[in-house]
């Protein structure tokens, strides 16, 4: 936490300057400054955990002996739960408190890796993640809101850079110090640094982030039929999918979309959503940088995942050895996010944002090329495209969605796209699950056969790279942005 919050003290710095060189009368102050240490704080513990977790995924199979199917849950279970309350989170953050939300998250998290550090089965674990995740919602769904409402429009795109840059960083260090940990102490030690960051998260915003004003406004009804109806539907989509092809797989999986379908249904209609159905069908440039960010996240986020089995499985590299190359790809992100929100307040998102998912759909093709001999320069060399492709859509595209809304509907934007984040990466690990399920059956990795291993290395990332080259189409074709530095 220390290095974390040393980095992101240095970038403040570095943006104070230049804020003073280019503007004599605008400084920030030492409350915004605290509010987007402590967001993008937050924001690094979250990815750093997500990340070290994907690394040691080897060592928790064996030491708790379960399948390769069962192991994708322990990742799928953490942001299930994020997206079921991510989306409500940032809709009743805008009516009860963004600031009591977001402290909530900080302690359901940290009192959730504590539970971790007792897992003694599979269940345990799946359903500790699942507690993660519902504090990881209610901090997401509120981090950007609290910025955005703290700085004046002509910033929104540096802060949120380098609020990004701390996920950023979090995915950086995480394989890192996560393989480090899992090799020296086991792969709990990574849950029990998870707490420790946890309660001096909890501390620092408690200290320093400050109390909700209150609304003048009467209380709004809050959209309970339509929550009941998103976490039902998203839960039995994704518990389904994971289920095929067995028959009753497909039948939970068609009526997860129906459920789905209802909820949509609800929300055109309902006075108060909690999700807004109207920014979809009427606001262009909100539907299609959400819809991007959906496609992007799904085609990238398993990248860690299947090339951590695939760098100790198949090459026989120890979690530190594997870690030192996964970190390459959010090392370039973190370095490269701010400089492109920068650039996002100057130059239309929407060319930045598609050539960045142009470079990501390339270097997901060329992954699709890997086999047992391919050398670590090469995919390192892979990962750092992949890098610099993510950095120039995910700031820029996040500054388009805050910028595409009323300043009341920030919450819900923020919690909206959080949710779209995660969607996509559900259905990212859907994808890995599919194949799993297909190719390995309920085999743990260490005894999969190397070419049935490929096959679903090939095929996965062959399919990530289809989708990805698909939404470089809802990227460009989202229109202008609304703003600019100079108005």
């Amino acid at each position: 936490m220390n290095l974390a919050i040393l980095a992101f003290v240095s970038l403040l710095r570095a943006e104070r300057v230049q804020l003073f060189q280019e503007n004599c009368f605008m400084v920030w102050t030492k409350s915004q400054v605290s509010i987007l240490v402590i967001v993008a704080a937050t924001s690094f513990m979250g990815t750093f955990l997500i990340s070290s977790v994907n690394i040691a995924l080897p060592s928790i199979g064996s030491g708790l002996g379960i399948d390769a199917v069962s192991l994708s849950w322990v990742i799928t279970s953490f942001l299930l739960s994020t997206a079921m309350f991510q989306l409500p989170a940032g809709s009743l953050g805008d009516r009860m408190g963004i600031r009591m939300f977001f402290k909530a998250g900080i302690v359901i998290f940290t009192l959730s890796s504590l539970l971790c550090t007792f897992s003694v089965s599979a269940g345990w674990l799946i359903g500790a993640r699942f507690l993660q995740g519902i504090g990881a919602a209610l901090g997401n769904a509120t981090g950007s809101a609290i910025l955005v409402m703290a700085f004046p429009p002509q910033y929104r795109g540096r802060v949120l850079g380098i609020s990004v840059a701390g996920v950023y960083l979090g995915l950086a260090f995480g394989p890192f110090f996560g393989g480090i940990l899992t090799q020296s102490l086991g792969w709990k030690s990574i849950f029990y640094l998870a707490v420790i960051l946890g309660f001096a998260a909890s501390l620092i915003s408690f200290i320093f982030l400050g109390k909700d004003t209150k609304s003048p406004t009467e209380p709004k009804k809050t959209d309970f039929q339509g929550i009941a109806a998103f976490m039902i539907g998203l839960m039995t989509l994704v518990y389904g999918s994971s289920q095929i092809p067995q028959f009753h797989g497909w039948i939970l999986l068609a009526s997860g979309l129906v459920i789905l379908f209802f909820f949509w249904n609800i929300e055109s209609r309902a006075v108060q959503p909690i999700f807004n159905t109207r920014l979809f069908t009427e606001n262009r440039l909100f539907a299609f940088s959400n819809l991007a960010a959906l496609i992007n996240y799904t085609a990238t986020f398993a990248i860690v995942f299947i090339l951590s089995l695939f760098l100790q499985r198949i090459q026989g590299l120890s979690p530190s050895e594997a870690g030192m190359i996964l970190v390459s790809q959010p090392l370039v992100m973190a370095i490269f996010s701010p400089i492109t929100g920068r650039l996002s307040d100057r130059i239309q998102s929407r060319y930045l944002a598609s050539l960045g998912m142009t470079i990501c759909a390339s270097g997901l093709l060329a992954l699709s090329f890997l086999s047992p001999s391919t050398p670590v320069w090469l995919i390192t060399s892979i990962l750092i495209f992949v890098g610099l492709g993510f950095a120039l859509f995910s700031s820029p595209n996040m500054n388009t969605i805050m910028g595409s809304v009323e300043r009341t509907q920030y919450g819900l934007a923020s919690g909206t796209s959080s949710t779209m984040r995660v969607l996509g990466q559900i259905v990212s690990m859907t994808i890995v699950t599919l194949f799993f399920t297909f190719y390995f059956g309920d085999k743990s990795v260490e005894h999969i056969e190397i070419d049935t291993f490929m096959k679903v290395v090939r095929g996965g990332f062959s399919v990530f790279a289809a989708i990805n080259f698909a939404g470089i189409y809802f990227s460009y074709a989202r229109g202008k942005s609304h703003f600019s530095s100079h108005h």
